[in-house]
This record gives C-alpha cells, structure tokens and sequence, in this order.
C-alpha cells in the first residue's frame, strides 16, 4: 500500500494520495454501508444421550456455524443495476419459430420454475389442494415475482502441507438469473454462510450416533440460516429491483448443487442409492419411478427403520432440511452435476480405471505397463491450445491420484480443463485398445458437450438419448472382457435423469458444480492466503465483506458514471515483403501478397488468383507491420465467457513463445457461411500475422498453411474430422495470404498416432511439425463442439 501511495504521489503531480496505509483504506471500506450485510453465527451442539463413561469430545463441543441473511443478501442482487436485461421476472415457455418445437436454456425456461409460479399454496396445504391452487387464485399472491433460490455446497481444502485446512461454504444464487450470469461468476453467486466440519478420532467415526448428529447438524444448520426467507414464501414482500422498479417477489427454494456423497446427506438416503428415483442400489439399470417428500414420509410412517434402509434405501430417523419449507421436495431440487458424476465419477474412477484393467486382461502386466507408458506419451506429445492445460507426464502424474488430488480436481474444475484429459487419453489408447472401448468414450464425449449446451432442443435431447443408448451399448465390452461384474453405479445412473432434468430446470450449464468450485478461490482460497493463518476463518470471512461492498460501490460508481474510462498486438520484426519474406521461410511471399490483393480488389472475378499472372497483380512496395497475435472474439455462450456470451480468445503466430519455442496455432476459416459445421469451414495453420496499407486502405493480414480435409464425414469411430498439411502438386506447402476476418476462431488438432510407440524426446511443440495426420478437437471447448461437427 505504501509503495502505491508513493506512486500516486508521483503520477499525480504530488497530489496526495487518498489513503496514507493499507488501514485508513480499510477503514473507508468497513465504513461503506453499500453491500454490507454482516456476519453472524450460532453454536450447535449434542443433546441426545450420553454414555456415563468415556464421553466422545465431539459430544461436548459446541460447533460453531457463521452465516449472513440470505434474504438480504438476495435483495442485494436483485437491486443491482449490473443485472438489467438479465433477469427473467416470469417463467416461461420457449419455442424455435422454425420448427414450432421447445427449447431450454435459462432455468425460468424449465418447468419447475412455471410450475411453481402457478402453484403458490399457502404453508399448510396437503399435496391434492396443492396441485389445484394457483395464484391467479389468491388475490396476495396475484403479480408477485417469484424469485428460486438457488443453493449450493462443498467442502473444499486451502492447504494440505499445512494440516488439511477444510472449509466448507455454502453459496447462495437466484434461478431468475441468466446462466450466462451465474457462470461468469459476475457476483451472481454469493458466500451466505461456513458450515461446521465435525471431525472425530478414529475409535468414534464408524459410531451410528456420530454419523447421525453430523448429518443432523448439516440439515440443522441450512434450516436455521435459511429462516429470514421463510416468511416470504408465503407472503409477498416489496423489494427493489436494478430497473428502478419495485416489485412484490415470493421466495422458494430452488435446485440445490452438489456432488453425489453430499446429495446422498442432503436426500437422506443410503450410499449407493440414487437420491432422485426408487431403483435398487444393486440394479441400476432400470427406469424407475421418482423420489418425492409425499412418499418418503409416509413410507417413514409405515416401515421400520430396517426395512427403510434395505429396500428403499432411506434413513429413516434424519428429515430433510427442505422439510421445514413450503414447497419444497429435496429430491426433486437435487440439480445435475456435470463434474462430479460425470466427468470425476464416469471418466476418472471408472472408464479410466476399466481401460488399465482390460490392457492387463488382454496383455498382461507387463505390457500393459509399457502400453500405459507410451500413452503417456502420446498425452505429452500433444501441442497446446488456449485454456487447455498441458499434462506432460501423460495421465500418470502423481497428482491425480495422490493425497492432493482432490485440491488438483477443484484447480482442474474451476479453470474449464475437467475435460482435457478425457480428451486426450481417449485419443491416446485408439490402436491399443477394441474399437468398442473407443467407440464408449466417443458417446461418453458426445453425451457430455450435448448437455452442456448453451441452448437445448427437443431434437437435442433425443440426440441426447442416442449417445447414453451408445454409451450403455458400447460399454458391455468391459462386462463381456472380464473388467467389470455390473454397472450398478450411481454416478453413471445419474445420466439416465438428465433428459427429466434439462426440461425441469433448463441446461444443466447453469446449475453445474464448476460454479461453485470457482466461487471457492474468491470467497475462501484467496481470503485463507491474504489471512495471518492464526484462526483464519474470521479475518477470512472480513475479507468476504469487504470484496462484497467494493463490487456494490463499483455498480454504484458505474451507474452514477463516475468510471470512464486493436485486436492484434504489434511486436519488433521485418518491415518490408521481401525481408518478412525471409524472416518466416516463405520465399515466395510476394506472389502470395499480390493474389491477396487480386481477391480483395476484384472479388467478383471469376478466375483463381493463382492463375493470374503476378505481374498483373496489385503489387505493395510499401512498409508492412509484423505481430505475434491477434484476438478473435466470438459469440460462445457454452464457453466461460462474458455475461453476453461473447468470448476473446488469442492466437498466436510467434517466434519464440515463453523464449522456448516456437509457436504456430491453428485456426478455424470459414470458406462458406451457409454450409453447417465443417463443411463450410477449413483448417490452416497461422505462419504470420502482418498488415499494411494499399491505396489508403488498411488490410489485416495472415500468412497461412492449409490442411486438407481427410475424407468427406468425420472418422466414423472417434466422431472427429481428420486433417493433413496441405501441399501443391509440385509438393511444396500449400499456402496462402487470407484476410483476418475470414478468421473464425482458433482450432486445436490431436495427432493420428498409429500404432508405433513415439518416442521420450518428442515435445508436445514438435507435435503439428512430427504427425503427418490430425484430428480435429472438436471436444477443446463446448463452441468448437457445436461448429466441428
């Protein structure tokens, strides 16, 4: 703080700053009322029978649960003006004009949300009369704004080499939101409240009291935090809105995200089981009927607590903490979760797990050993790509299956690269393994972009259904190999609910663990590393409080405005056509320059520029200017982007990336916009990013290698284009200069391998010189999935 006072100091014409230290502006800030909603907390303890001897301590603790109003915490985002044209005031149904058939997208969309809307009961109806109120009924409830309150935990660990410091948040969001909103992260997504995390020696963890009082003290603790909104989902209340508007808004509780072990504490049911339907733990392969409130309390009244637990799968003496609200069925707000079930789940703790057993199945251990090791390197080997992280010791790394692998997952998950790996050994084990086994990670992969579209269609959804058909088909051959005995697996089952679910609460993308998993690093990894680690939790929950009124006062400061405030980046390289010419290794540079100009002066000539004559051809003598990058943005709203969906992504045409190698991405080029997916679009590799001006017009220009397309369709087993480096007839590379708006975005390409081992000394930025063929990665990003097909 010092060292910033001083440079305003200087900057400013020795003005004096307005903060002599970091404590006077800490000071301003704690006195801010903008955003303020403080900390409270309440203790929680045992009060169920003890023994008369040798009492476990955590019967005599007092736990210690720290929270904020979640009703004003919730009026806090519906009054920011940020939000405006991002909320959704009503439920509804969305139809495409073309084909007259529904789609979902926002969670107002879904029909939990319209059916909600209708069904606003009073607090003490019984099921018949709440199926037939509705509002329109009720002269308090006509008009109100109902407002889904979305929920959302996990535990999550800031340090394991400093004695497994555990935390574990509790988030709160609203279902009016656009999703866009919610996973830009853009303070839709709030911290209300740090569960206590109840811990015991080893002689009491396996004790049935134990394990009731600390799934008691989980519901207990939600119930009690929750209670200011309780009021006002009966009673309508009166909230400003970012519009300027004052509305009457009807709270409920909404979709609750979690992964599987948390959902099974949050359902109350047995591990195993599946906390949505009825199907038995040991038949997960059927269709069965859904899990309801209804059902479950009476099925409680009726059975014993034995029979509860074998043939229903329910713990019948722990109540949902949904129970004490109206409206509210936990197994039905149970939302889907992507990255728990089915990437961590489906892909790391089983498909990958499988494909090790088969190779020793079918090779030996010993071979299959030396297989794994050179799919490693084919990991290794495979060339960069923007937010794709790079695993160069292959999948084998310590990290994913070490004692700090579930803080890698959390890295892996916040920063978009759950997949990468997926990707990258599903290519890797072609050759090795049955094309079956590929063929079940092809339908995995297509099941898993499917559902994570930005917008879903009923022809989506059945396009859904026949890569889970796929999936269960393909993946018999683990079964019929002697792999595994059954796919009783809940995590796997989960898929079967997805269909159920995307028209319930609209794309799963919006209610997806990832959004949480990021909200960790801001609301706890980043407070624990600003703390002094003596008892962190309160300067860490301080730190919260602060973040939250300096993004109230900048939406204050924006909507007053008070804050005021080229796509490619130019670096040191030749200046003429002739010397860049030389600097990339492109001799005939020229004549590609003056076919550019052709193009571009006469685009309605009929002739291929190459037929013409260079000397016909507009010639530039002038200067040109040489770049390392430009930025290419586009309209990605599955991708992590900005609240508009749009997305900036940088490619790079460098000669000495990180003063280590050099680097040459490819890109996308669309060659016919009315053509769908890669039949009207073509892959090149960037050689240079340069412009000049011609006759006082400015061009931005690329220096590009094409690839030719192998075949018509894409690889019948792996679902993705293959792609050579192109070459003319005289064998030279086939090249050319294109204008950067003929751009699309940036592609990722995975070697062919073949069945050769490749060997140690092959970088992952050798790999688009060292491969003769390519995939096309339409799996890089949820866009490149939905234009590469």
């Amino acid at each position: 703080m010092a060292a910033l006072a001083e440079t305003w100091f200087i900057r400013f014409c020795h003005v004096s700053p307005p903060f002599s230290n970091h404590r006077d502006f800490y000071k301003v800030i704690d006195r801010t009322p903008l955003g303020d909603v403080a900390w409270e907390s309440f203790l929680v303890k045992y009060t169920g029978e003890r023994p008369n001897t040798n009492v476990p301590p955590w019967m005599t603790d007092d736990f210690e649960v720290w929270f904020r109003d979640p009703h004003k915490v919730v009026r806090n985002m519906l009054s920011n003006p940020d939000y405006n044209g991002e909320i959704d005031l009503t439920p509804f149904r969305e139809y495409d004009a073309s084909t007259n058939k529904c789609q979902w997208e926002h969670f107002m969309s879904g029909d939990w949300s319209w059916q909600q809307a209708v069904r606003i009961p009073s607090f003490s109806m019984s099921l018949t009369e709440h199926k037939q109120h509705k509002i329109s009924n009720d002269p308090e409830m006509h008009g109100s704004t109902f407002i889904p309150v979305i929920l959302g935990s996990d535990k999550t660990m800031v340090s394991v080499a400093t004695g497994n410091n555990e935390y574990y948040p509790l988030y709160v969001s609203i279902g009016n939101m656009h999703n866009n909103v919610r996973r830009a992260h853009h303070d839709a997504v709030a911290v209300i409240g740090f569960l206590a995390i109840l811990k015991t020696s080893r002689e009491y963890a396996g004790d049935d009291n134990f394990r009731t009082f600390r799934r008691r003290l989980f519901h207990t603790s939600l119930s009690t935090i929750l209670q200011t909104l309780k009021p006002a989902m009966t009673k309508p209340k009166t909230i400003h809105f970012g519009d300027g508007h004052f509305r009457r808004v009807i709270y409920g509780l909404g979709p609750y995200i979690a992964d599987y072990e948390e959902q099974v504490v949050l359902a109350c049911i047995v591990r195993n089981w599946c906390p949505k339907c009825l199907a038995l733990c040991t038949d997960l392969n059927k269709a069965s009927l859904y899990r309801c409130r209804e059902h479950t309390d009476m099925l409680t009244k009726e059975l014993d607590s034995a029979t509860l637990w074998d043939e229903y799968g329910i713990i019948g003496n722990l109540v949902p903490f949904t129970n004490d609200f109206p409206r509210a069925d936990i197994h039905t707000l149970l939302s889907p979760n992507l990255l728990p079930q089915i990437i961590k789940g489906t892909f790391k703790d089983h498909l990958v797990d499988w494909v090790e057993q088969y190779l020793k199945i079918t090779h030996g251990a010993k071979r299959a050993a030396e297989i794994m090791g050179d799919i490693d390197r084919r990991i290794a080997a495979v060339a960069s790509f923007l937010n794709i992280w790079r695993f160069p010791q292959g999948r084998g790394f310590k990290q994913w299956t070490g004692d700090n692998s579930k803080a890698l997952m959390e890295v892996c998950i916040c920063l978009g690269h759950h997949i990468t790996l997926l990707i990258m050994f599903y290519t890797a084990i072609e050759g090795y393994v049955a094309p079956n086994i590929v063929r079940t990670f092809c339908a995995f992969l297509e099941f898993r972009y499917l559902v994570c579209r930005n917008v879903i269609t009923e022809d989506t959804l059945d396009k859904i259904q026949g890569a889970l058909n796929r999936f269960h088909h393909y993946r018999k051959i683990f079964e019929t190999t002697g792999v595994v005995f059954t796919f009783s697996l809940p995590r796997q089952y989960s898929m079967t609910h997805y269909q159920f679910l995307i028209r319930l609460f609209g794309t799963p993308n919006g209610l997806c663990l990832s959004i949480t998993e990021a909200k960790h690093i801001k609301a706890v990894k980043q407070p624990w590393r600003w703390s002094s680690k003596n008892a962190p939790l309160r300067q860490m929950l301080l730190s919260n409080q602060r973040l939250d009124k300096l993004a109230a006062s900048r939406m204050d400061f924006t909507e007053r405005r008070m804050l005021h405030g080229t796509c490619l980046s130019e670096a040191k390289h030749a200046r003429t056509v002739p010397a860049l010419a030389e600097e990339i290794g492109v001799l005939h540079l020229r004549h590609l320059v003056r076919w550019f100009l052709f193009v571009q002066l006469y685009p309605n000539d009929p002739r291929n520029p190459e037929d013409v004559p260079a000397a016909l051809c507009p010639r530039h003598e002038g200067k040109v200017y040489v770049f390392n990058s430009a930025a290419a943005t586009f309209y990605a709203p599955s991708n992590p982007s900005g609240i508009g969906g749009m997305r900036r992504e940088h490619i790079r045409a460098c000669p000495l990336w990180r003063y280590t190698y050099k680097r040459n991405d490819c890109v996308f080029i669309s060659t016919n916009p009315d053509l769908e997916g890669m039949q009207g679009l073509y892959i090149a590799r960037v050689l240079c990013f340069f412009s000049f001006k011609y006759q006082q017009v400015h061009y931005p220009c690329a220096v590009i290698h094409w690839f030719d397309k192998i075949g018509n369709a894409a690889d019948e087993d792996t679902g993705m284009w293959m792609v050579c480096p192109g070459h003319c007839k005289d064998g030279l590379r086939n090249l050319a200069v294109i204008h950067v708006n003929t751009i699309y975005r940036a592609a990722h390409l995975i070697p062919i391998y073949g069945t050769d081992c490749i060997p140690d000394s092959l970088k992952y930025y050798h790999s688009y010189d060292a491969f003769r063929a390519f995939y096309v990665n339409k799996y890089a990003d949820h866009h490149a999935f939905e234009i590469a097909f």
